[in-house]
């Protein structure tokens, strides 16, 4: 370093961290989290790459719905390719030989030829040589959760519809299974051949139909399928890519990421407000000297160059401090998560999220330091000697504010165009900066309140109510800081409440207690009648249901459309669809348009009821037209109506409902559901599937068990991830306690010569750190109530109802840490002796 600010800085710096101990934690500890959660995503995604193969199964994957390949299909595959597997999965039910028991499966069939990338493994090392017939019956392997629900042991007989296979054994290693997004049951395999005498291939059955291909080394993936597509225009299929092995981890990475980003940058932001106060502190320490550097001529630049310098430099320490922690963090926890994650992470070094989250460190350490930078360099010299006595609340000139508005723009623009979604980190930015000056001017308030209150008698808690407005007071900071990870805790706490009662309502409520799939036309009136005949059944209901995959909107090819993410997965893959003569019952309501007659049957002109919401986000209105490849022939339907969907209610409802004519000729089976006395409903899954071994009967209540659960793990991870910035804010708080340290010991010295005792003065401090906690408790609780109701009632549409056991944390919580770190703080101020300190003064 050169020149006078240099030569000042260093100089200044031979001192070490002293008083910068709080920047520097906060400033690391808000780095690590951004750079550990980028270092393991990108760790994750590096696994994708290196695993795409297996995880897709082959280089390319083909899926037809309802249908298998033809037989020209399979054998162009087969001469332009080193290899295919076929694959057939299913749900279906799988009851043990006795009847006693039964579970909704997972059903996959495989080919010799399965896997052709990545390895099957079982605990007797066979695999999947298990499956080959023997005595008769087909082998069976199992997911160890379906051995334990159906008590079954090797050599086991269980019914899988019209066929009974052997229980062999359970698996280890699945090398595909990031290709299915959602499960319902257990996967269970059988051979390929042995499908057959299931008698579950039936038309319009919800069967998913995978063709995996190895292609020769060097093949032009892009151009094999663009071939493939030219040959077989009108197949109807959907081809994955190893660009695209495995869309769902992909998507769960890149919202978890951008989530717990998101979360480490409160933290950076919550630790600003640390750097803030101790750089302000550390100027306030430097007061005579600044004022006597000017007194000898020093200009503004210079002394705002020399305190600018040292910021930097420990700024730095901060952040390499962080790099170096969430660079080495995920290679240290991830194999301890490695059965938690989807993929095998990829250890290494990955510059690219550590050089982002320096850059949010740097820019945070700007946006919060320049200012009390500012201020103290630009105010004359016998203000700042006045200062000693009297603190200046001068402000800094137009250039620093700019400059300042600049360093604001330019964090606010990293976190927004760094991120995935560029909209939800526009909106989290909005809404910090919104939080961060409501708790500022909440706590201005707070201060003024106190101001304004009567004087109480008791002197212990009129010193108290005193210090939270008194000069230098940490009120501000404390409840900025603290609170905000508070607001984050509530707020998902709160959430959280919500939802879950909703679940538990739905088990008490509406929702029905069964869903079965798969009815065939030939059985629809086999089941009706069962069910008209079952004793303790409410109500029921049937629908015919197909699937097809929307291929254009209002003409335009899907593929060159840019959905809103929040309803990009009705364009991904196949839908379930259905057509109807008059409106849906329960569940929806035609909120534009008009419902066609109900003797509509013209086959020229297809109509189809859509989803209000998904439309308004789609671009779409009534009279635009829909594209559906149903069985591989294009349907072009006109939109004669929205309906407004309550998919709360769990009652059959679909995105599209067309009209009658030419899909009523499709095949096609039957959904239904099932209302009845909980008490009943294992015995109407056993007296349907007894009947009819292909349907599978899906128990709701299981579903939202299992939803329930999903979201208490949510809420913890996500409370978990919240402890940061909570964290981070204890960091300011013990900061701004130690800021305040000198000053208490000359109060609680005075406080002791007027005659006050060390419990009078402990007690003081100790209510109003008190205060100060419950203060913060209170606005977290408010803004954070805020924001959680504004989640349920607009975002998720659903009732709101007040959670008290979220309050009653967060001011568990804040009271906590306002009193652990004021009683460490004071303590030691309370055993200064007087005489030392009054002859220095």
């Amino acid at each position: 370093m050169t020149g006078p600010a240099a030569l000042f800085a260093r100089r200044e710096l031979r001192g070490g961290l002293k008083g910068f101990r709080i920047f520097v934690a906060c400033l690391a500890l808000g780095v690590a989290a951004i750079a550990g959660v980028g270092s393991l995503a990108s760790a994750i995604e590096a696994g994708l790459k290196a695993d795409g193969r297996t995880l897709l199964g082959g280089d390319v994957d083909i899926r037809l719905i309802h249908r298998p390949a033809t037989e020209d299909q399979v054998a162009y595959l087969r001469r332009n390719s080193d290899g295919v597997s076929a694959i057939v999965q299913m749900r279906a039910m799988a009851i043990r030989a006795d009847g006693e028991a039964r579970r909704l499966i997972e059903l996959k069939a495989v080919d010799n030829a399965y896997p052709l990338t990545g390895t099957f493994e079982t605990p007797d090392g066979v695999g999947l040589g298990d499956l080959a017939q023997k005595d008769g019956h087909w082998g069976l392997i199992a997911a160890p959760n379906l051995v334990d629900r159906l008590a079954l042991s090797p050599g086991d007989k269980v019914r899988i519809g019209e066929e009974t296979f052997d229980f062999r054994t359970t698996y280890t290693t699945e090398p595909d299974k990031s290709t299915q997004a959602f499960e319902l049951g257990p996967r269970v395999f059988i051979a390929l051949d042995a499908l057959a005498g299931t008698e579950l291939e039936q038309p319009g059955s919800l069967i998913r139909y995978h063709y995996r291909v190895v292609l020769p080394p060097g093949t032009d993936i892009a151009a094999w399928t663009e071939a493939l597509n030219a040959a077989f225009p009108d197949a109807g299929w959907r081809v994955r890519a190893l660009d695209d092995a495995a869309p769902n981890i992909q998507t769960f990475v890149d919202r978890v990421g951008l989530f717990l980003t998101l979360v480490g940058l409160t933290a950076l932001l919550v630790g600003g407000v640390g750097v803030g106060n101790s750089v302000r502190a550390f100027l306030a320490q430097r007061t005579a000297t600044i004022a006597t550097l000017k007194c000898l001529g020093a200009p503004t630049r210079t002394i705002f160059a020399t305190y600018l310098i040292q910021v930097a430099v420990l700024a730095l320490a901060g952040i390499v401090i962080g790099l170096i922690i969430g660079g080495v963090g995920p290679a240290l926890i991830t194999p301890l998560l490695a059965d938690k994650l989807p993929v095998e992470a990829r250890a290494g070094f990955y510059p690219a999220p550590l050089i982002l989250a320096a850059a949010f460190g740097f820019l945070t350490t700007l946006v919060f330091a320049l200012w009390p930078l500012a201020k103290a360099s630009s105010v004359p010299a016998a203000t700042l000697f006045r200062d000693l006595l009297n603190p200046v609340t001068a402000r800094p000139g137009p250039r620093m504010t700019i400059a300042l508005i600049l360093a604001v723009a330019a964090l606010a623009g990293l976190a927004v165009f760094s991120a995935d979604r560029p909209l939800v980190a526009l909106a989290f930015t909005a809404g910090s900066v919104g939080t961060l000056l409501a708790f500022r001017a909440a706590a201005s308030g707070a201060m003024a309140l106190a101001r304004r209150l009567p004087r109480p008698r008791n002197i212990r808690v009129a010193l108290a109510l005193t210090n939270l407005y008194r000069p230098g007071a940490p009120t501000g900071s404390v409840v900025v800081s603290l609170g905000l990870g508070l607001t984050v805790l509530i707020a998902v706490a709160m959430v959280e409440g919500n939802l879950s009662r909703q679940v538990q309502e739905t088990f008490r409520g509406e929702a029905p207690g069964y869903f079965f799939i798969d009815i065939q036309p030939d059985q629809i009136d086999g089941f009706r009648a069962t069910m008209d005949n079952f004793d303790g059944l409410d109500r029921y209901n049937t629908v015919p249901m197909l699937r097809g995959r929307i291929t254009k909107l209002a003409g335009v090819p899907v593929e060159e459309i840019t959905p809103d993410p929040d309803v990009a997965w009705i364009l991904r893959g196949d839908r379930g669809i259905t057509w109807s003569r008059t409106p849906p019952e329960s569940g929806s309501e035609v909120v534009a348009g008009n419902w066609w007659p109900e003797d509509y049957s013209d086959t020229s002109r297809t109509l189809v009821s859509f989803d209000a919401n998904a439309a308004e986000l789609l671009g779409l209105k009534v009279g635009d037209t829909i594209t559906v490849n149903l069985l591989g022939r294009e349907i072009v339907a006109e939109i004669a109506n929205l309906r407004e969907i309550d998919w709360t209610s769990l009652g059959i409802n679909f995105v599209m409902v067309f009209s009658p004519g030419l899909i009523e000729s499709a095949p096609q089976m039957y959904l239904a559901t099932a209302h009845l006395d909980p008490d009943r409903e294992v015995a109407l899954e056993k007296a349907v599937t007894d009947q009819f071994p292909n349907v599978s009967a899906i128990r709701v209540k299981e579903v939202l068990e299992g939803v329930d659960k999903i979201l208490k793990d949510l809420a913890t991870a996500v409370t978990a991830i919240a402890a940061i910035a909570i964290v981070a804010g204890i960091l300011v708080l013990a900061g701004a306690v130690a800021a305040g340290h000198s000053r208490r010991i000359y109060e609680s010295v005075v406080l002791k010569v007027l005659g006050a005792t060390r419990r009078d003065v402990l007690i003081a401090y100790l209510l109003e750190f008190g205060l100060l906690g419950l203060t913060t408790a209170m606005i977290a609780g408010l803004v954070g109530g805020l924001a959680a109701f504004v989640v349920i009632e607009e975002v998720m549409e659903a009732d709101w109802i007040f959670v008290p056991e979220a309050a009653l944390i967060t001011v568990a919580v804040a009271l906590a840490a306002t009193l652990t770190f004021g009683f460490a703080g004071t303590w030691s101020a309370l055993g200064k002796k007087a005489a030392p300190l009054l002859r220095n003064e």
